[in-house]
């Protein structure tokens, strides 16, 4: 009995140091709690700009002018004078039609002009010689009117002579056919040897590619406000292919506005004329056109990485004067390049963080480890169309 009373006090003593130990642990362990540093962020100075309000747009470039060669008289092709894909200027010679059923033509034309004109001066010489005994009553007056018409009728044979050798003149000019506007040729249809149709066979594409036209569409949602705005002067566009950057984007001016709506899409069709004396467009080639409405003055803009969506929407973290963070609920307006436009919530000069939102809580302390200020805005930032936000 005595044994088990002693094993039993013996219990309670190392039950009470396990007790006091936890007791002591805890103790020990509850300062170190309050003991880890700061997370660390990076945060960007909000800053205010004048930034367009834009649209943006899927759209294709199209050639300034488009041209099928098509010859104008019949014939053998004897001479092609171009390479395919060439850049052509306007004039320069491209095929040639065997002249010499033409010049065979010209000649005929030319011995019956030589004809017309030789009797037409036959007819003169008469008629003056029937004026001058008109008086002594020698000829009768039918006789002098016989010979004053065949003058006005040999007259007349002189005339359509003539329009006979410009005729054929033209048509064997139009053996040489030449460029008719400045451009890049195409891939030929015909080769040397071919017999052609007049007005029939196309011979060659050209198309001008300096300017360009980017050929685009804005929602009937979107026409009243594109009518406004082109109301106080011309549309400014930004235009650049899928590949290049943003800030690569060329400039270019709406050239036209469709009359009508688009039953099937409800759309309007748009075109802008854009500079391309390096042909870095090409017809036919997808763009991304942006369309700049107007410009918002004063507007507040933030890094886009900044911006954080949760449940309640969209929010981001502000450092404070005493390096503590607070959560602010913002309402973004359109992408601006890297940065985005806070209609709402910041504030310029405030800081927003970029990184490090993941380990931050409302009113925790940070250390900031870099501070930059949002970079110079840059349209076309969104890839969907209108004028709202993200």
């Amino acid at each position: 009995m005595k044994l088990k009373l002693r094993f039993g006090l013996l219990d309670l003593v190392f039950v009470g140091a396990l007790a006091m130990a936890g007791c002591s642990t805890q103790s020990a362990a509850a300062p170190g709690a309050q003991q880890f540093p700061a997370p660390a962020v990076t945060v960007s100075k909000a800053i205010a700009k004048d930034v367009p309000v834009y649209l943006d747009e899927i759209g294709k470039s199209g050639a300034f002018e488009s041209v099928t060669v098509t010859p104008q008289v019949a014939g053998r092709i004897t001479e092609r004078s171009f390479v395919d894909g060439s850049d052509l200027k306007k004039g320069q010679l491209l095929f040639t039609i065997d002249p010499r059923p033409y010049k065979a033509q010209l000649d005929s034309a030319t011995a019956q002009l030589a004809e017309a004109k030789a009797t037409l001066d036959l007819a003169n010489t008469q008629m003056k010689m029937y004026e001058s005994i008109a008086g002594t009553r020698a000829v009768s007056q039918l006789d002098y009117e016989t010979k004053k018409n065949t003058v006005a009728v040999d007259e007349a044979q002189v005339e359509a002579a003539e329009a006979a050798v410009e005729n054929a003149k033209l048509n064997l000019d139009y053996c040489s056919i030449d460029s008719p506007i400045d451009g890049r040729a195409g891939a030929r249809l015909v080769d040397a040897g071919n017999v052609v149709q007049a007005n029939t066979t196309a011979m060659l594409l050209i198309q001008q590619l300096d300017p360009i036209y980017a050929d685009f569409t804005v929602t009937e949602r979107d026409l009243a406000q594109v009518q406004q705005e082109l109301a106080r002067g011309s549309l400014k566009t930004l235009v650049r292919t899928p590949s290049d950057p943003v800030e690569k984007a060329r400039a270019g001016n709406v050239t036209f506005v469709d009359n009508n709506v688009q039953n099937a899409t409800g759309t309007v069709n748009l075109r802008a004329t854009i500079a391309n004396h390096d042909h870095h467009f090409w017809p036919g080639q997808f763009v991304n056109v942006t369309l700049i409405l107007s410009t918002t003055k004063g507007a507040v803009l933030i890094p886009n990485q900044a911006t954080q969506v949760a449940q309640q929407g969209t929010f981001v973290y502000v450092v404070k004067q005493d390096s503590t963070v607070d959560l602010r609920p913002v309402v973004l307006g359109q992408r601006q390049g890297d940065n985005v436009v806070i209609m709402s919530g910041v504030s310029a000069g405030e800081n927003v963080v970029v990184t490090g939102q993941l380990t931050l809580r409302p009113g925790a302390k940070v250390r900031v480890v870099s501070s930059t200020s949002s970079g110079t805005p840059t349209a076309g930032g969104n890839t969907g169309s209108g004028t709202g936000g993200n």
